[in-house]
């Protein structure tokens, strides 16, 4: 993508917890499948940057997906909002992460946190 350009996305948001866990998960892969990450000032939710749409069809429990004005936000150099830092910040390619596999992931991060919780 070229320097200053931004794509538009979608936002999915989860707790913090299980947002790390997933983007662990995603960062193992064998393409590593994550795009920019925010996190809030108190750090109890993540948001993970997806294509514009996703919004639409998004309907994991314990997560939301938001556009902003039905048209997706883009990816900012700085956060987007107020309050709000990069856990992983936009790199070169500024890619987005697929919901699929974000999907996907976040589901074995809460199966993971289960464990655990059952397991202390």
């Amino acid at each position: 993508m070229a320097e200053g350009a931004a794509a538009p996305c979608d936002l999915v948001t989860v707790p913090a917890r299980q947002g790390l866990e997933a983007v662990d998960i995603l960062r193992r892969t064998a393409a590593p499948a994550v795009g920019p990450v925010l996190h809030d000032g108190a750090c109890d939710t993540l948001g993970f940057l997806v294509p514009p749409g996703t919004a639409d069809g998004w309907d994991l429990p314990g997560s939301a997906c938001t556009q902003t004005s039905g048209r997706g936000v883009r990816i900012p150099a700085e956060p987007p909002v107020r309050g709000t830092g990069w856990l992983l910040p936009p790199g070169d390619a500024d890619r987005v992460t697929d919901p699929a596999m974000l999907r996907r992931a976040l589901g074995e991060a809460a199966r993971i946190i289960e464990a655990a919780d059952k397991c202390s």
